[in-house]
């Protein structure tokens, strides 16, 4: 949609994305995967924002700080949106996340793990050999 400047939102693309602090390249991004919904433009085709795009904006960006997937972030929108919503879809979102994040980072504790005891076996010193490499090679093998 086309309008002209006194018609429109009050945001540039910039502004907005200094306000909600999402980069302009981010709030592209979005706007293309559909989680904000197509913007006025100027009769020139630049991009113009209101609040309540500012607004979604920092929900997504809170959302992201807090790891959620895209997929994720567009399910809470719609909830967030729709104020019918049952808060118990939302908490089965959120519980899958705490899920997720739980696994995440077992794997990572074994990954520090692992590593730590390949550190404290390698000497570190002026040889060759070194079991940190030999392990890496190990898992190169086809």
């Amino acid at each position: 949609m086309t309008v002209s400047l006194r018609d429109a939102a009050p945001l540039t693309i910039g502004q907005a994305a200094e306000r909600s602090g999402v980069s302009p390249k981010m709030l592209r991004h979005y706007e293309s995967l559909g989680l904000l919904p197509p913007v006025a433009r100027t009769e020139s085709g630049y991009r113009l924002y209101g609040e309540r795009e500012v607004h979604t904006l920092r929900f997504i960006r809170r959302a992201r700080d807090l790891g959620f997937s895209m997929a994720e972030i567009a399910e809470l929108l719609k909830l967030w949106q729709n104020r019918r919503r049952a808060s118990g879809q939302v908490k089965r979102i959120a519980e899958a996340h705490i899920a997720d994040l739980d696994r995440r980072l077992a794997e990572m504790q074994a990954m520090r793990r692992a590593l730590a005891e390949l550190a404290h076996c390698c000497h570190g010193d002026d040889r060759p050999d070194c079991p940190i490499l030999d392990d890496l090679a190990q898992g190169a093998s086809p």
